[in-house]
């Protein structure tokens, strides 16, 4: 057998290794692993597991995931994030579907404290459905607003999603922070745009919301500033140069604790939730990390990522036809795979392609991570759309998925829009690194 065919032996196995429900870490590294014993040798493959786990979870880099991940988590518990979407229901609730667009905006707001989109569907999803709910909107427009905002916290900084690429990639976190800030700006307007035309085809689909007085809508920003404060200052930071992401990580997460504990929103038993929550996740996100460590030099050993990559040049399709190849397949992955999984197991195979090509990585790194934002919501997995049934739990999945699918087609629109301009992605880490 060629070192081809191990390698892709290899894929083959990991993919049934997740079918079985394996853990998408272990998965990772038992392939990598065994693949490396069956090619070097066991002292090769010891050497390799030992060195690439203490390398990948001694990076400082890295301690921008518990931070950030605490940080969204105190914000939940101490119920900040009904503070942002009553803000936003101050503002746009009155427009056609405004409780919907309410619900968009609670969820790119949260996702600058959050980085997770399952923990952003879930923390505004709690707070807008059953408000949706009260108000008599349909229950598709409702999951599918909550669904699809939801994805926003794997692309508005600081998203957990950028910080593994710019790991499995050698890319700087914060050009990946700052590059993804205008794509999730549009998107949270093409999602608003969506509701817009949703309601607009059917008003009893998302009935306008009561008229707020300018005085109330005022009030409600105003108790929703503190946290908007702790966003400015942790991604402005990073912006204009103050701090790096892992400073601002820690200021961030610092200042959403003194605030819970000022305003008596944080009990012990909340502070013991979320901090567990932390763990839990932190761990889970490390050992991909390791996992994805020692897979890519057993795919490297393989020469898998070259091969494929000269094979789709070979195609004669050029680099906008191999990157719709790229695009093809992450929405045939989307289908059955989650949103991490797709992360770590295809950017070692298809960045190499991609920069070869001569696209930016910045830019890719945001592609890729819309592409797995759609893969959130898309059937039969849909990791966001579970995440919503688990709330609205007496609406049929057929429903959210019904509801979703507008919002996935706006996201496929904003894919193509950062594919014609580039500079979507590139404006904001140019201005700021040259």
């Amino acid at each position: 057998m060629t070192d081809f065919a191990i390698g892709l032996s290899g894929i083959g196995a990991m993919f049934i290794l997740m079918i079985l429900r394996t853990p998408v870490g272990m998965a990772m590294l038992a392939v990598g692993f065994v693949g490396t014993w069956v090619l070097s040798g066991g002292r090769a493959a010891n050497a390799l597991f030992l060195t690439e786990t203490f390398s990948a979870v001694s990076n400082y880099s890295l301690t921008v995931i518990p931070l950030f991940i605490l940080m969204g988590n105190i914000a939940s518990v101490a119920g900040f994030s009904k503070g942002l979407y009553d803000a936003a229901f101050a503002w746009v609730g009155r427009m056609p579907g405004g409780l919907a667009s309410a619900s968009i905006l609670g969820c790119a707001s949260f996702s600058a404290v959050s980085g997770s989109s399952v923990a952003t569907a879930v923390t505004i999803g709690k707070v807008a459905l059953p408000e949706m709910k009260r108000f008599g909107y349909s229950s598709s427009l409702a999951t599918g607003a909550v669904a699809a905002g939801g994805t926003l916290g794997f692309l508005i900084p600081p998203s957990t999603g950028f910080v593994i690429y710019a790991i499995l990639t050698e890319q700087s976190i914060g050009q990946l922070f700052m590059a993804g800030i205008l794509p999730g700006l549009l998107l949270t307007g093409l999602f608003i745009f969506t509701v817009l035309i949703v309601t607009l085809r059917d008003p009893a689909a998302g009935p306008r919301g009561p008229r707020m007085p300018f005085g109330e809508r005022v009030a409600a920003t105003l108790r929703a500033l503190p946290l908007i404060l702790v966003i400015i200052v942790s991604i402005g930071g990073i912006y204009l140069g103050v701090f790096t992401p892992v400073e601002a990580a820690g200021i961030g997460a610092g200042l959403v604790v003194m605030m819970a504990l000022f305003t008596g929103k944080l009990t012990l038993r909340s502070a013991t939730l979320a901090l567990s929550d932390t763990v839990r996740t932190t761990a889970m996100l490390y050992l991909i990390i390791i996992g994805a460590s020692v897979l890519n030099p057993f795919l490297a050993l393989t020469d898998l990522p070259g091969t494929l990559g000269e094979a789709m040049t070979s195609l004669g399709l050029g680099p906008y036809g191999v990157l719709l190849l790229i695009v093809l397949a992450y929405l045939v992955l989307g289908t059955f795979m989650d949103g991490l999984a797709m992360l770590v197991v295809t950017i070692p195979i298809f960045f190499p392609i991609v920069v070869g090509m001569g696209f930016d990585p910045i830019w890719f790194g945001v592609i890729a991570v819309v592409m797995i934002e759609m893969g959130m919501i898309t059937p039969p997995v849909g990791m966001n759309v579970f995440v919503v049934k688990g709330i609205a739990q007496d609406v049929p999945m057929s429903t959210i998925f019904r509801g979703v699918l507008p919002f996935w087609l706006a996201m496929g629109l904003g894919l193509l829009l950062m594919v014609l301009f580039p500079q979507t992605a590139l404006l904001i880490p140019q201005a700021m690194f040259g």
